[in-house]
């Protein structure tokens, strides 16, 4: 049986993207990747990510952890939540999101992080 470890750092990451307000961090771990996004207060998806993605709704799922900063999620049918520090959250695609206050919304995401923002 071979183990395998691997480690790296957001400060060096594999990918970084940059959107209107967004900063997306990606580092590449075997077969996954784990993203850390950055939202500036003023941020939302629909007016920041939308013209990219070229979709009416976020199509990316997400596997959240918060870090800091407030968020505030608008499913497609109307459902609403909300994500803060220490927070874990499962979100499905279909959504419309924006950052909540005047500090930048920093999360950890396990799931989205290879296409989110292409």
């Amino acid at each position: 049986m071979m183990s395998t470890m691997e480690t790296k750092n957001f400060g060096t990451p594999d990918e970084v993207r940059n959107l209107p307000k967004t900063k997306i961090e990606v580092v590449n771990l075997g077969n996954g990747s784990v993203m850390k996004l950055t939202l500036e207060p003023g941020w939302r998806w629909s007016e920041h990510v939308k013209p990219t993605a070229g979709t009416d709704s976020c199509q990316v799922a997400h596997f959240n952890y918060g870090i800091s900063g407030r968020l505030h999620v608008r499913m497609d049918d109307g459902a609403e939540s909300e994500i803060g520090p220490g927070d874990v959250q499962l979100l499905g695609p279909v959504h419309d999101a924006w950052v909540v206050g005047n500090e930048p919304f920093v999360v950890l995401d396990f799931q989205g992080g290879k296409v989110y923002g292409k």
